[in-house]
């Protein structure tokens, strides 16, 4: 009788489990089909890990483990790169970026206030963005416009790092490469980790990837986007419309090229941040960090998302670390919750409504978790 007695509990204690589980997730996805407004957002997905507890979900034209451009959430697995080279002695994040690349690509690529710091740039200020290089991308060019202004044009277009280099020549550096309190967000500091990791490595970026992420990882379906004609990741929307700039994807590579989904992309944020990619020990001298726009700072390698008291005065957002991208996507862990979460609003007129919707969800299973 008490066996049967025990046996009974025990079923309740499953069902009543199973219950709150079921209504945690549905709590989830409506945070998610109310993102969709059919405005700003057309289709979101996002996918989380607490301890034993993983959801994902989707709403909108996006579906379940659908492939998605990741942008410059790239940035993560070209620092998990180069920081595992570092720990095997094959380069030195101190190292300056003249010692792997000719003087000819550097000559003239930095000259701040009549002195040329082209040579003396480190890895590790790359990796910061405290190198003073402006930004290829975003930053304007001498005919007032920037790459991504082009872009959102229609006017999709290729670029190899040869005329990255060139454009950021023409370009104005910020301020002198590790000045005390200063970052500056740059892709060509990616772009140029990039091509350092192919010329220590004697291999493509994308076959670097492929040798120290996604294989250990067995990430199936994250690659580095590199043919036009590829139509597998969602295609990116700007406003109300899609943005078909498939050659610009192409040419991003190191600083925003990969493509993923979010089953993927829960399982490589918990390796970068448990050591299964370079020593986790790492993480201390990584976190070292610099206003570079609200409320991003950046570490080496990695971002700081922290909402100032006057937005967070409870504290009840916790503090993220990981990258996002221009696209709406991105992948951050916080330490203090001990939960990974990914996914994309895929949305480049408004990326902001990826943070917002990964705080809403974070805060509605803190909820739940605390009985409410």
């Amino acid at each position: 009788m008490r066996t049967i007695l025990t046996l009974a509990i025990l079923f309740m204690q499953l069902t009543s489990s199973l219950a709150q589980t079921e209504t945690r997730k549905n709590d989830l996805q409506q945070i998610l089909n109310k993102t969709v407004d059919q405005k700003k957002i057309f289709g979101s997905t996002f996918a989380l890990k607490k301890d034993s507890f993983v959801w994902e979900g989707a709403a909108g034209n996006i579906g379940l483990n659908q492939a998605y451009f990741i942008a410059s959430t790239t940035k993560l697995f070209t620092s998990a790169i180069i920081l595992k080279f570092h720990s095997q002695k094959t380069l030195d994040i101190d190292d300056k970026i003249s010692k792997y690349l000719d003087s000819t690509i550097l000559k003239g690529l930095h000259i701040y206030k009549g002195k040329e710091y082209s040579f003396d740039i480190t890895l590790r200020q790359l990796l910061a963005h405290t190198s003073g290089l402006p930004d290829y991308f975003q930053d304007k060019g001498p005919n007032g416009k920037s790459l991504e202004d082009a872009l959102k044009e229609g006017n999709d277009q290729f670029w190899s790092l040869e005329e990255v280099l060139v454009r950021t020549k023409n370009m104005k550096p910020m301020f002198a490469p590790g000045s005390k309190g200063k970052a500056h967000y740059s892709d060509a500091n990616f772009q140029l980790l990039g091509k350092i990791i192919e010329v220590v490595s004697g291999k493509s970026y994308s076959e670097n990837c492929e040798e120290h992420i996604l294989k250990p990882l067995e990430l199936k379906n994250t690659y580095l986007y590199a043919d036009p004609s590829d139509s597998k990741p969602k295609a990116l929307y700007y406003e109300a419309a899609p943005l078909s700039i498939p050659k610009a994807m192409c040419s991003f590579g190191a600083d925003g090229g990969m493509v993923s989904t979010n089953q993927d992309m829960l399982v490589f944020i918990e390796a970068y941040f448990t050591g299964k990619l370079f020593p986790k020990t790492y993480l201390d001298w990584m976190q070292d960090w610099n206003k570079i726009f609200f409320p991003m700072q950046s570490g080496v390698g990695l971002h700081l998302f922290k909402l100032p008291w006057m937005f967070n005065p409870t504290g009840a957002v916790p503090i993220f670390i990981g990258h996002s991208g221009l696209s709406g996507a991105l992948a951050y862990y916080s330490p203090k919750e001990n939960l990974f979460i990914v996914g994309t609003v895929n949305q480049i007129a408004h990326p902001d409504m990826s943070f917002k919707t990964m705080i809403k969800l974070v805060l509605r299973l803190k909820k739940e978790a605390a009985g409410n």
